[in-house]
């Protein structure tokens, strides 16, 4: 049986992170919660905004930060598709890695599901590597246990914390 389609038999936590850092990034965040409502259904949870200093590409604005929770049992190769579609209407475009961004929106989590293809991996393979997702997250879901390393987020937090004070 396909896996995405066995995945989509029952309802998880989809956990999604946003990020902006171009135009109104306040008003960006809104709209795309908005526009996840419309597809997801209700957001369950929601961190408050970070402000956050870029990763990977430096050389930019800082950004807003957010992660949102929502309950769905919609395929994750659908929700990637759905997701990418509302980055585009919202403006988006995909020019440079790590770069400026209208809206970006990621997958990090759903449920306790480990999945992967060409185009997703679940959980996010950089949760573990980014305060910018980790803060928030842990705000929310401190004692979710992620599916590969066996930590809670708060535990997962604290050691990148650590690292981070180390260099």
């Amino acid at each position: 049986m396909d896996r995405d389609f066995e995945i989509a038999r029952r309802t998880e936590e989809l956990v999604l992170g946003l990020g902006t850092n171009v135009g109104d990034k306040s008003r960006n965040l809104s709209i795309a919660i908005r526009k996840l409502e419309e597809v997801f259904g209700p957001v369950v949870d929601v961190s408050r905004v970070y402000l956050t200093a870029p990763w990977g590409k430096t050389d930019q604005d800082d950004f807003l930060n957010q992660v949102a929770v929502f309950k769905t049992n919609i395929r994750p190769s659908i929700a990637l598709d759905t997701i990418m579609q509302i980055e585009e209407e919202m403006g988006r475009v995909r020019f440079e890695k790590w770069g400026p961004r209208l809206i970006d929106i990621d997958i990090l989590l759903y449920g306790q599901i480990v999945y992967q293809s060409d185009l997703l991996q679940i959980p996010h393979p950089y949760i573990q590597d980014r305060v910018f997702v980790l803060d928030p997250l842990a705000e929310i879901r401190p004692d979710f246990n992620h599916p590969l390393h066996e930590k809670s987020v708060r535990t997962l937090l604290q050691e990148l914390q650590q690292r981070d004070e180390q260099k």
